[in-house]
């Protein structure tokens, strides 16, 4: 992770939690994180503190993936050593990360020409007038571009690297991490920002208890009236909440985390594809094949080579 003048500490601490610290309950080898910049003392955003001792910016060449700095200052550029670190991590073919207005990093660095990307709300407007070649999506919580991966904000970093974990480790080291911060994982990168949307007058119930219900009941037979039902209102109310709460519907979540599931029982070395679909609640076979390939890219054959055990 590189780090410059006015770097946001936030964002380098939730760097530093989830690929920094070891994750000894996993049983598995963790990342090999390593903080680096141009100048050995880097005043940190706003004057908190100096951070110093940390790697000189030659650690970006034997990264496998970068994690750009953002810009207290998104009108202006940061240096040409950074943006030369950056330039040099893409041609080899490295993982770049940004968060909130790192994007205006790489786009200045030039590599995000013609790709997707976010930034945060409040700074997309500028984003979109300096870099026009950007294809900018300016409501997302993150975009994932394949070998780019861009968080709209400091609290969308949090979903941007337990995304990234999940991609490396599988969904099962995704979930172990998440609890142990005691943070939710069910905002995937689809999911709208936060921006300034009036309270309603009577503010809806959250669905907290409900997913939790419906979480513990995939392999079921469950539906969307079913749902309905235990929250005892209207479907058409149900589809407004989970609008309104997680910008999707009742069916896509559930679909999602029958995916989910599904994606833990290969981890953990299932390999009946009819358990799997009948366990996770997919039904059958062709339709765990069809959801599997749709959210993650992958058939299940190719899914249990990638995170499946050893």
């Amino acid at each position: 992770m590189i780090v410059a003048d006015g770097s946001n500490p936030f964002e380098m601490g939730i760097a530093t939690e989830l690929f920094g610290l070891a994750r000894p309950e996993l049983d598995r080898r963790w990342y090999d994180f390593e903080l680096c910049a141009e100048s050995p003392s880097v005043r940190m955003h706003s004057g908190f503190f100096q951070l110093s001792g940390v790697a000189g910016l030659d650690a970006v060449d034997r990264a496998d993936t970068v994690i750009v700095p953002n810009r207290p200052d998104p009108e202006n550029d940061p240096s040409e050593a950074v943006l030369a670190a950056v330039r040099r991590a893409a041609a080899r073919g490295a993982r770049l990360v940004s968060f909130c207005t790192g994007s205006f990093t790489l786009a200045a660095a030039g590599v995000l020409d013609g790709r997707r990307a976010t930034t945060h709300w409040r700074w997309a407007g500028l984003f979109a007038a300096r870099f026009p070649a950007v294809r900018l999506d300016p409501e997302v919580l993150f975009v994932d571009d394949g070998d780019i991966v861009t968080a709209a904000g400091s609290a969308a970093a949090l979903d941007t690297c337990l995304e990234l974990i999940r991609q490396d480790h599988g969904a099962g080291a995704a979930v172990s991490v998440s609890r142990r911060l005691v943070f939710a994982l069910h905002r995937d990168g689809g999911q709208r920002q936060f921006v300034e949307q009036p309270l309603p007058a009577v503010p809806d119930t959250s669905l907290g208890p409900l997913l939790a219900w419906a979480g513990e009941r995939l392999g079921t037979a469950l539906t969307v009236a079913d749902l309905a039902d235990r929250a005892a209102v209207s479907q058409a109310t149900l589809h407004r909440r989970f609008r309104t709460q997680l910008d999707t519907t009742p069916l896509a979540w559930l679909t999602a985390q029958r995916v989910a599931l599904a994606c833990r029982l290969m981890e953990e070395g299932e390999v009946r594809l009819d358990r799997v679909a009948r366990v996770s609640g997919l039904g059958t076979s062709a339709n765990l094949r069809a959801q599997l390939r749709r959210r993650t890219g992958l058939p299940p054959s190719a899914y249990r080579r990638r995170f499946g055990p050893a």
